[in-house]
């Protein structure tokens, strides 16, 4: 739904060499990866977990980005065992898929984004 933002930037965006993927019906424009389709022709089965799990928890297992101090932006890393602990909230407090969850952080906050 916001793709159409980004559009008119996808030259300057390949020539910075920034990928943009985007989940959603398309079509795109090529160099744009379609993450549905990938997801629709993933395999339901799981790879053996040396192929998914960290060697080390403290590892980077994704960023977020952040305005920080200064206002600008910048990436936030978070290791697998700040995502784990985080997720380990919802575990606490006996969440459920069934619960809503409402959330009064900026989801580029790492509290609101995990």
């Amino acid at each position: 739904e916001l793709f159409g933002s980004v559009e008119p930037l996808l030259p300057s965006l390949r020539e910075d060499g920034v990928a943009v993927w985007v989940l959603g019906a398309g079509p795109y424009p090529p160099g744009v990866v379609a993450l549905q389709e990938l997801l629709d022709a993933a395999s339901e089965e799981l790879e053996p977990e040396d192929v998914w799990e960290p060697e080390d928890m403290n590892d980077t297992c994704l960023y977020i980005f952040t305005s920080g101090t200064t206002g600008l932006p910048k990436a936030a890393r978070v290791s697998h065992l700040k995502a784990v602990m985080c997720l380990s909230f919802y575990e606490l407090v006996g969440a459920s898929s069934r619960d809503v969850v409402y959330l009064a952080l900026p989801l580029y906050h790492m509290a609101g984004s995990l």
